[in-house]
């Protein structure tokens, strides 16, 4: 059917797809701060490909925002520093979490108000209901109210 040979040949150019890969080659003075660049790299998101982190992403933008992380990790900033960096050259959209600020809380509780608000609305129309249950299951009739209803089934 196939040629061992086209078997072959498939399965080394699968073997070697991941050699191809991007690899950066950041080197740091100690893994305290190449694990600050990883953390870094992954918390913050990449302006050009909109739902990927800089370590995610094969843009020149988040190669050049990691060269940027690099060099300000080995200048000695810190990552409050590196942060409030990409935060004024971005702004909000650099982090995957916003910050907690005036403009942003809705963004953080407005998810839990509606799903609070959901849950009062349904259960108001669920009291609603049962009470309407209750309130057409327990009248009273009188006597000539079920004499009439009577007459009304029987003619059925």
């Amino acid at each position: 059917m196939y040629s061992p040979r086209l078997l072959l040949l498939t399965a080394l150019l699968l073997a070697a797809t991941p050699g191809f890969s991007q690899v950066d080659t950041f080197v740091f003075e100690n893994d305290e701060q190449h694990q600050r660049f990883r953390q870094l790299s992954n918390e913050l998101r990449c302006p050009m490909c909109q739902n990927a982190n800089l370590t995610g992403s094969p843009g020149g933008v988040a190669e050049d925002l990691r060269r940027e992380i690099h060099r300000m990790i080995l200048a000695g900033n810190t990552d409050a520093e590196i942060e409030q960096f990409m935060f004024e050259r971005y702004g909000d959209f650099i982090f995957y979490l916003p910050r907690l600020r005036a403009d942003t809380v809705l963004l953080w509780f407005g998810p839990l108000l509606f799903l609070l608000l959901g849950g009062y609305i349904g259960w108001r129309i669920f009291r609603q209901a049962s009470g309407n249950q209750q309130a057409a299951s327990g009248v009273a009739l009188d006597q000539a109210e079920k004499e009439r209803l009577r007459r009304l089934l029987d003619d059925e």
